[in-house]
């Protein structure tokens, strides 16, 4: 069953344009939507703002501001980021807007939902896409293959509201897709995973692994490899678990 609509966000990451603000936050109230993230730095919700967002000053009003997009995910336990870029190789799942409702009906309905959409310029980057479960990707012409940032959250509310209009259909698929009755238990949070890599980077800088500029990067394709598996909060206590045992190992033979 698709989340409902008081557990799915949408997450702003520095929008430049306050318009652009505004148009997300309509097509949002379009869709039934009120839980606005926007990521410093950030437009101001000025007039501008105000003004495109005919409707919808509640989600506005509502919204929160946080400091950076691990901050903004920090309580999510599904996050599904967003691109025009097509030619990224991503081993997670890359889908259309009209395909995201199959995935997220294999959720557990309250799951905490979190879309990301980028800034105007550029979009979300590799780090930023390394934290999501699942990327979606809205074809367009070539002639012109990106679109406004409010046209983006439209397109993908759209089939998120269309779904929940027929959630016994989309249970039936969640059912055959994991081979039973019954919800799966959720994906961790993204501050838990935040807290197993925090913990993971240390044990990694004690045995000498991160000694150059590539560690970033690895750490990058780790979240990633994280993102693809989409481990349980379960799974998440026993990899801290064993990082903790190799943590007091050290400290012995220190």
């Amino acid at each position: 069953m698709i989340a409902d609509d008081k557990r799915i966000a949408v997450v702003l990451v520095h929008p430049r344009e306050e318009g652009n603000v505004g148009s997300a936050a309509r097509a949002m109230a379009n869709m039934g939507l009120r839980e606005l993230i926007v990521v410093e730095p950030a437009a101001a919700f000025g007039k501008v703002a105000t003004a495109f967002a005919v409707g919808a000053r509640h989600v506005l009003d509502e919204a929160r501001r946080v400091p950076d997009l691990r901050t903004a995910l920090a309580g999510f336990r599904r996050v599904v980021g967003t691109t025009s870029i097509r030619d990224r190789r991503w081993e997670v799942p890359l889908l259309t807007p009209r395909e995201l409702p199959g995935l997220l009906a294999q959720d557990a309905p309250d799951t905490p939902t979190a879309l990301v959409f980028g800034p105007e310029v550029g979009g979300l980057t590799n780090d930023d896409l390394s934290l999501a479960g699942a990327i979606v990707t809205i074809p367009c012409s070539p002639v012109q293959p990106t679109l406004n940032l409010g046209q983006a959250v439209l397109i993908v509310t759209y089939e998120l509201f269309q779904a929940r209009r027929e959630t016994p259909t989309l249970a039936i698929v969640a059912v055959e897709a994991v081979g039973g009755v019954g919800s799966p238990e959720p994906p961790a949070a993204t501050a838990e995973i935040d807290g197993l890599f925090g913990q993971l980077g240390e044990v990694l800088q004690r045995i000498g692994f991160a000694r150059d500029d590539s560690f970033a990067g690895v750490v990058r394709d780790l979240r990633r490899l994280a993102a693809r598996a989409a481990p349980t909060s379960r799974d998440v206590a026993i990899l801290r678990g064993i990082c903790r045992r190799a943590q007091r190992a050290l400290e012995r033979q220190a």
